[in-house]
Order: structure tokens, then sequence, then C-alpha cells
């Protein structure tokens, strides 16, 4: 990397962190660096040692290296940004699947500027660039793999985007209109090399349409089947999950799930009574396993469980809810819950006129862990969280 020569940074996307207070090192943290008597020099890699590095390694390496610390290296780096053109690290990212997923979100203050969360690291990123334009509000409605869908609130148009490449496509306009009372899946083939997507777009009345990344085009097989029960009470604020092939949406009035399959263009709908006392709720997934998180209120008692729903009988059962020492912090108060995320790992943002909380859920391991607070480069406000979708960072998804 010494070798190579560095890319202005004007011409280059780069993720910012807030900035850290700088604090007083203890008398034995002082102590401790004088008496190893280890120099900076024989801290940082032997340019002797990795200047041999074979050739056939230097992508597979990279490719598993830290998203972030990946951004940090391209900046001064032309051989390593020149890499997210490149065939064989594509195929080389392919083969590292990310533990956990990202989270992608915007704010109440700034509903043009992102905040990406990374679990793995605890830390928040800021893009100082977007490849979105700057005049609308967008909003994540979907994703799958690396990518992201967009909705333009006002002028009803779909963006999909890889927020860490900024790579942008603007779909063509189509006749469902998008509202409060729509909803937007999205499926993503694992087996393409390249980014091979289709959006679902479904309307309360029962027509829907189909974006094929291939094609380019909107398509509209027509209107479901006379079985499925009309209207659907649709919110696209619950945010579909997908299984395989198959993206499931939650309806209520009558409460239940309605699901489609991309691969053969079935439709089928489950009533599914949901449980008492419960807001705020929305469907997750977690290896194949369809879960229902949601706020559970009765007298003044407030508190998030997990349900899953049982293949046999089709009903909900309670798995785990948050540890009680939390809940009793939202004794009492009017609280409202946003899941930003769905897919294994949920973000759920918890708010009241007293209390801004984010937390994590693990749904495989059932750990609960707060989130530190989002805030701006810069600055030491901590930010509402409005939106947000979980992805799983990809360098070289395109949209």
């Amino acid at each position: 990397m010494a070798a190579g020569k560095s890319v202005p940074e004007s011409g280059s996307f780069r993720m910012m962190e807030p900035l850290k207070h700088a604090s007083k090192k203890s008398r034995r943290d002082r102590s401790r660096g004088k008496s190893s008597g280890r120099s900076s020099s024989d801290e940082a890699m032997e340019q002797q040692i990795w200047k041999d590095l074979p050739e056939d390694l230097f992508e597979p390496v990279i490719a598993r290296l830290p998203i972030a610390t990946f951004f940090r290296f391209r900046t001064v780096c032309q051989r390593l940004n020149s890499l997210l053109s490149s065939q064989s690290f594509s195929q080389h990212c392919a083969q590292v699947r990310q533990a956990n997923p990202w989270f992608y979100t915007v704010t109440h203050e700034h509903t043009n500027s992102a905040a990406m969360y990374d679990p793995s690291m605890k830390k928040w990123y800021h893009p100082t660039t977007s490849a979105l334009p700057a005049e609308l509000i967008v909003l994540p409605v979907a994703s799958a793999g690396g990518l992201v869908c967009f909705l333009d609130v006002y002028g009803q148009t779909l963006y999909v985007c890889n927020p860490l490449i900024q790579s942008l496509n603007e779909l063509p306009s189509c006749s469902v209109r998008v509202g409060s009372r729509a909803a937007v899946g999205m499926t993503v083939d694992e087996n393409s090399t390249g980014a091979v997507y289709k959006i679902l777009l479904v309307g309360c009345d029962g027509e829907y349409e189909i974006y094929d990344s291939i094609t380019k085009s909107w398509s509209y097989p027509g209107n479901m089947p006379a079985d499925i029960k009309l209207p659907l009470s649709l919110n696209f604020r619950s945010q579909a999950i997908s299984i395989d092939s198959t993206l499931y949406f939650m309806h209520s009035d009558p409460e239940g799930i309605v699901s489609y399959n991309m691969a053969t263009g079935v439709w089928v709908q489950y009533i599914i009574p949901a449980p008492l006392h419960l807001s705020d709720h929305t469907l997750a997934e977690c290896d194949g396993r369809i879960l229902l998180v949601g706020l559970l209120t009765k007298n003044a008692a407030t508190c998030i469980c997990i349900w899953e729903l049982q293949k046999m009988t089709f009903l909900w059962k309670e798995v785990d809810r948050m540890p009680n020492v939390w809940c009793l912090d939202f004794y009492g108060k009017h609280v409202r819950m946003n899941c930003l995320g769905n897919k294994g790992l949920l973000l759920l943002s918890l708010r009241s006129r007293q209390m801004n909380r984010l937390v994590t859920y693990n749904i495989a391991t059932k750990e609960w862990v707060k989130v530190p607070g989002c805030v701006v480069p810069r600055g030491r406000k901590r930010q509402l969280i409005a939106h947000g979708t979980a992805f799983y960072p990809c360098l070289t998804a395109t949209a």
C-alpha cells in the first residue's frame, strides 16, 4: 500500500465518526507505555515482511477487512480504491458473509442525512456525501443484500442504492401509488455474481407491480386472487421480511400475514390473531423463522415482547421479552417503538417525552444490548432516529 498513489478525498466516499473528546491517561497507563520499551515503528507492520505477501492473497485478505477499515485505507491508496470495480474482488467479497447487518437510519432533525450503525464495532458512521437527491425527503423502506430501497415521500419515486459505495438507480415510475397504506418488499438473487434484485410494490386494494433489475422495468401481473380478503391495511413502516424467494407482509383488519412467492407468483393469506394489548408491532425473521416484535402494554406497565409463529397451529407464541429491570424505565410512560431492522438482529427505537433510547436484540442468542446514542459529527446532541432498515454491507453490490 505504501507504493500506491494517494486518492483525493473530494472524489471518494468517506464516513465520519463523532468526535471523541481527549481524556487524560492514568499514571499506570503512562508508566506501562514507558516500561514496554517498544517504539511506534516496532508496532507498525514491518514493510520488509508485508511487501512479500503473495499476490493471489492480496484480494482475499482485503475482502475480509472490517468495512470501516477498508474505507480508511482506500482514501490513501489508489490500488485499494480500484478494487471496487474488480470482478475477482467482487467474487471474494461474495464469499465473506457478514455476521451482523448494519443499520441505515435517518433522523428527525436531518431527514436528508444518514447515519449508519455497525453493531459489531458499536459505532455510528456518517457519510460525508450521498448519491440521493439532496432536495428530496427520501426514506428507507426495504433492503436486500447490500442494497437499500428508498421512497421519495412527495414525488412517489423509488430509488435503489448501495449506501457504502453510493451506487444509485432511480426506478421508472409505476402505476401503483405508494402511500401510508402500501408496502414495499425486496429480494436479491444470492447465486448471481452481480446485483440481481426484484422489488414488489403492493397496494391496499390488491394491485401490485414487480420491478426486475435485469429488464429494468415494472411488470403488472394483475390483482391478487379472489380468496385474498381485501382491502389490505398495509403500512410501509412495518417492513416486509424475505425468506428464500418469498416476501411476507403484515396486515390488519383482519390481523394476519399475506405472502408472495417471487419465483412462482403465488399469493397466500394467513389470518392470525395478534396478541392482546399489542402496539407498534412488526414482523422479523431469523434462519427461516417468522417472528413478531411489539410493545405489550397493560395498565401502566409496558414491555417489549418477541413472539414466534408456530408452523403447526399458525398462532403466535411468546419466546422472549425484554429484561424486567429495563422495562421498569417504561412504567407510567407513553412509550412508542419503531423497529429499524428485522433481519436476525433488531434495532429498536424507544421514545417518549422523557426518553430516547436505542437497543438491539439478537434473535438467535436472545441478547439485549443498549446502543450508544447517535451524535452528529462535531456535535454533542443525541439525534432522534426516525426511520431505518437493516442491510448487509457489501462493497461490490451495484444498484
